[in-house]
């Protein structure tokens, strides 16, 4: 398990992240208009994978933002942003904001992919929901970079990220 807080309260995720180095578990998540995206339908390309617990929390939705925002300048990579969100406010959100540089995907079927990648919380009062993560994948799906956020209602370090995808 990777003990995270919640404004200072310990819970605990599955686990750790995919490793630095190792190739990232395919995962099945359902789209905004309900039809099925895996990691197989972006390879050769760059992706960053922002994992958090729901698009209508004030740190979440920025991090949808920030990385909007970055991914503009991006070539050949993709940004996935991953929450347990139903795919219907995923895309109202993005709607009402503008955002169109990132893509929204939902992991309510089924959970595999908060297994897969041991984010789901086990614990506390997110309990069933993802954990505040950031992957990076290489055009080949190895995990290039990987940041746990220790406390939920922090922002990931998206220069950190930014990074190891101009890198990968």
């Amino acid at each position: 398990m990777a003990t995270v807080t919640l404004k200072g309260n310990s819970i605990n995720t599955l686990g750790e992240l995919p490793k630095v180095g190792n190739q990232a578990p395919n995962f099945s998540l359902v789209k905004n208009d309900l039809s099925t995206a895996s990691l197989d339908d972006y390879k050769g390309q760059k992706v960053v994978l922002n994992i958090f617990p729901s698009i209508d929390t004030g740190t979440c939705a920025q991090s949808v933002r920030q990385f909007n925002q970055e991914a503009a300048a991006l070539e050949n990579t993709k940004i996935l942003c991953i929450s347990k969100d139903l795919p219907f406010a995923q895309a109202r959100f993005c709607g009402a904001e503008g955002l169109n540089e990132v893509e929204t995907l939902s992991d309510f079927r089924d959970g595999n992919f908060g297994k897969a990648y041991n984010v789901t919380f086990v614990d506390g009062p997110l309990q069933g929901l993802h954990s505040r993560a950031v992957v990076v994948l290489n055009g080949k799906g190895e995990v290039v970079y990987n940041e746990q956020v220790g406390e939920i209602v922090d922002e990931p370090n998206y220069k950190a990220a930014l990074v190891a995808l101009m890198d990968a």
